[in-house]
Formats: C-alpha cells, structure tokens, sequence
C-alpha cells in the first residue's frame, strides 16, 4: 500500500495527453481492454510510433508499457472499463479534447478535481492509503495562497506535503502549515526518526536514497500543477501561484466542492470525475453496442494527425496546406480528409499549442528563438497579419508585424523570462535601434504604430519602463504576460477581432491587463 500521495508518471508533462488520447481512439477505443495482451501491444507500437513512448526493446512482450498509459488516461479521469462490455470508452473529458476543446481548460479542471480516494487510486496495483480523503492540488494552491507559506519547495512537498496531509479539515491544514513552516527552520533533521520506514519508495527503502520516491512525486505533482498555468516555479525553483492568476485562485478555493462518491465503482466514478467543464454530467447511453466502421478508423487516423500537428504550431482554420498535411501523413484521400477536419474541428485547434508556448515563455535565452518564431507562427496564422522573424537581423526586434488591412507595422520583442523588466541597456536599443533603425530592417512604406514585449511576466517597474520609451520615442507601446496572450487568441478564435482593434490592446502604453482583452 503506498503511503503518500500518487500520481502515476509514464511522461511528467501533461503535453502529450492529447495525442495520447488519439492514440488510443485509433487503436482501442469501443474494444475490450483487459486481458487482451495483442491490443496492448499494438497500442504500446503506437505510442512509439508517434514518439510518444521510448522505442526500445521490450522485456516481456505483454504490453506493459502501453497499460502504463492506460492506467495514466484512468488516473485523470480520460479514458473508462464499460461495465456491460469491458470496452474502453471515452469519458466526457475525454471527447472534449478529442473534439478540439483546450486541453489546459480540460486537464486543469480534471487536475483540480483529483481527489484520493479514487478508482485508480484503490486499483490494483496503486492501492494508496485509505487514510487519504483530499484533493491534493486544492490542498497545494491553498498552501501556495497562504501568506505564512507563499511558496513550495520540492522538498518541503515531498517529505512534507504529500506524507502528512491526510484531509481537508482545518485541523489537518493547520499541522500540514506548522510542519512546513519547522521544515523550513530545521531541515530533514525535523523528520521523524522512523521516517523512512513510514514511507518507503515503491522498491522498499533505499539507505542511499530514502527520499527520492517521494522527491520523484514531488516533482511530478509541480510539473502537473504547472500544466494548469496556476502557478510555476521561479528561478530558485520555487512553486508559487503566478501573480496574474491569485483572483483565480481566490475564486477556486471558495467553491465548496463535493468529494465524488462511490470510488470503488469504476464506470460510476470515472463518468463523474470525467465530466468536462462544459457538461453538469454525463447521461449518454453506451449501453448499445456501437460497430467500428473502416470509415470511423480513418476519422480516427485523421484526427491522431491533426491533433499531433496542432500541438506542435497553432491551427487557426481548416485550409488547403493542413489538408495535404494531414493527407501526407495518413495516406487518407485528400477529400476524406478535409470532410473530417471540417466535419470535427471547424475551427482549427489553436487553443492545442497554447500549453507548449505557455512553457516557451520561461524556458530563458537557451530556447529564445523557438519562442520567437513561435510568434510569429502565432500573429501569422491566428490574428492574421504579415509576419517576419527579423531577430537574427542583429540589432532588431525579435517579430515584425505588418497589416495591409489597417495599414500599419508592429514590433515585438521575446523575452522568456518569469519576471523581465527592461534594463539601461534594452531600453535604449528599443529605441535607438529597432524604433529609430525600423526602416534599416522593414522595407514597407506602412508606418509603426507600436512596439510590445511579450514575455512569461513582467516585474513591478514595468509601465513605468514602456511609459519612458513613449516619452522617448512617441511610438505606443505595451507589455504583454503570456497568460494574457493565450487569452487573446483564445478570445480572437471565437470572434475575430479587426487589426484595429489589435492595435489598441498592444497599443495601452503600459502592460495589457485581462480586461484590455475584450472583444
């Protein structure tokens, strides 16, 4: 029995699930899943197939590594064992990404709802302590919102956190507080003398390493956490919730939700948890027996490409170039294939790569340039506009935008940092350079009209930063956090907005707030 709290890890990052899921629609979805070793086979091959899992030599040839996923899917809540059939079925969350719906806004709201006692959890093979009745990423952001605690450390969540918080009492919140706050004074010399032999790793103790078990969950639960855009760890490594999400957080910790019930019912319970955020429950009937037709395999081959392809750049509309994209990749007829695309994801899947330029923008100066060129990937194909990646120019902005629609350029510069501010050296190249050189580097007659940062936060100096290159230069400017980005071509997706428009929000003279955003 495992003595702390589990997440099951075949990959840490949350990034592949989609394709994932996919994987399985094409391979094992409406087919029986225990016990059929030639299934997980053919799964595990496709999972490899898709660089998804680690090819290599497998040792037992009985599908172990293609049930890892599985039971990963299960863990959240995605994937279920029909009772009736033993199929596996999809759950509501499940069928929300499959059909295009952000997986950051599914997987948070599955991620906030995972609770122990579970149907994974008290499955074979987990079996986690009964003594669990929490929902340990509510209980995190608790802790993290909690001015005698503000952040987390690997540490203190794994010798801490994840052994000694049992519930959601008051009671238990204010011991797991003090436990912290000693942790902190006193190091592991505040542990308990028997403190290995309470929670030992899932190979038994380990005298070199008795914590790395626990340390390993540890840092799969911040990476999990990370995913939902509530909080990242800082430059010390830090878990903190991210300033630009505390009122989200404030609102989530004052609903008062209920445990889901019945954990030992399988289908019962993942149906519950698996509902996603635009459902109140789950009443489809899958009682009837449903026939894979060769047309449904296609779909799903079509779709398993799309939704790898839309992970990997933002899709913003069905046209002729992801067409013969996703044709090239599965061989399926060019016609069948714009009927399904059109047919499941009639507005692209822009929200898909949003998880992936999320991490972009704290990953610092060794991974800058696919930040930018991100960008520009992004103001290309989701708000329209003429797009150049002048960066390795030298003495430039990282992105220059143009629009013939409203007749004007923008500059953008990348910065992956968690808190930028513009230092001596920077602001004077915004001005000297790329707004006093922007016709030595654009060749367009069209005027600029504003230049913006774009980057994973901003420190507290930094309207007062942009105000001073305004004053200098009088070319608008703003600055833009990257939460605030994604929410902008989330918002652009469902109504596009005129470069007009765009151009008062990257025009405000100050960083862009959420309420800049509206359409």
């Amino acid at each position: 029995m495992i003595n702390n709290w589990w997440v099951t890890r075949p990959k840490r990052k949350l990034n592949s699930i989609p394709e994932t899921l996919a994987t399985v629609a094409q391979i094992a979805l409406d087919q029986e899943w225990q016990g059929q070793r030639d299934t997980h086979l053919d799964f595990e091959a496709a999972l490899e197939d898709a660089s998804i899992k680690r090819a290599g030599e497998r040792r037992d040839q009985r599908g172990g590594g293609g049930r890892t996923y599985i039971a990963w899917l299960k863990s959240l809540g995605l994937v279920f064992d029909q009772d009736k059939t033993n199929k596996l079925k999809l759950t509501l969350a499940g069928e929300a990404i499959m059909s295009g719906d952000s997986p950051v806004a599914v997987l948070k709201h599955q991620i906030l709802r995972y609770q122990f006692p579970s149907s994974y959890s008290l499955s074979r093979g987990v079996q986690v302590s009964e003594r669990f009745k929490i929902r340990p990423f509510r209980f995190l952001l608790r802790l993290l919102a909690d001015s005698r605690i503000e952040y987390l450390t690997k540490d203190e969540i794994g010798k801490v956190v994840i052994v000694e918080a049992e519930n959601e009492t008051d009671r238990c919140y204010r011991h797991v507080v003090e436990r912290v706050l000693v942790y902190r004074q006193y190091g592991d010399s505040s542990l308990a003398a028997d403190f290995a032999q309470k929670y030992p790793s899932s190979k038994g103790i380990n005298e070199n390493d008795p914590y790395g078990n626990l340390l390993d969950v540890a840092n799969t639960i911040q990476i999990w956490i990370e995913y939902t855009q509530l909080a990242k760890r800082d430059d010390d490594r830090n878990l903190r919730i991210i300033p630009e999400k505390a009122d989200e957080v404030a609102t989530i910790l004052s609903e008062n939700l209920p445990f889901i019930d019945r954990p030992e019912s399988h289908e019962y319970f993942q149906r519950k948890y698996g509902v996603d955020p635009k459902h109140k429950k789950d009443i489809r009937n899958l009682t009837e027996a449903q026939t894979v037709t060769d047309r449904m395999i296609i779909e799903h081959k079509v779709k398993r490409a799309f939704i790898g392809e839309s992970l990997r750049a933002p899709i913003a509309k069905i046209n002729a170039a992801i067409i013969d994209r996703i044709a090239e990749l599965t061989g399926v007829e060019i016609p069948v294939v714009e009927e399904t695309l059109r047919k499941f994801y009639p507005r692209g899947a822009v929200s898909a790569f949003m998880s992936e330029y999320f991490e972009m923008a704290f990953r610092g100066r060794d991974n800058a340039t696919e930040f930018e060129l991100a960008t520009v990937e992004l103001f290309k194909s989701v708000f329209g506009f003429e797009t150049r990646h002048v960066g390795p120019l030298g003495l430039t902005p990282d992105v220059l935008l143009l629009s013939d629609e409203s007749g004007y350029c923008g500059i953008i510069d990348n910065k992956a940092y968690s808190k930028y501010t513009i230092s001596n050296d920077h602001r004077n190249r915004m001005i000297t350079n790329y707004i006093g050189g922007f016709q030595s580097y654009c060749d367009s007659k069209l005027p600029l009209s504003f230049f913006s940062y774009i980057a994973g936060g901003f420190g507290t100096n930094i309207d007062a930063q942009i105000a001073d290159i305004v004053r200098a230069t009088s070319v608008h400017g703003s600055a833009v956090s990257v939460h605030n980005i994604i929410k902008l071509a989330e918002n652009h997706n469902t109504i596009p907005m005129s470069h007009n428009r765009l151009r008062e929000i990257f025009s405000v003279d100050r960083q862009v707030l959420i309420s800049d955003l509206a359409v």
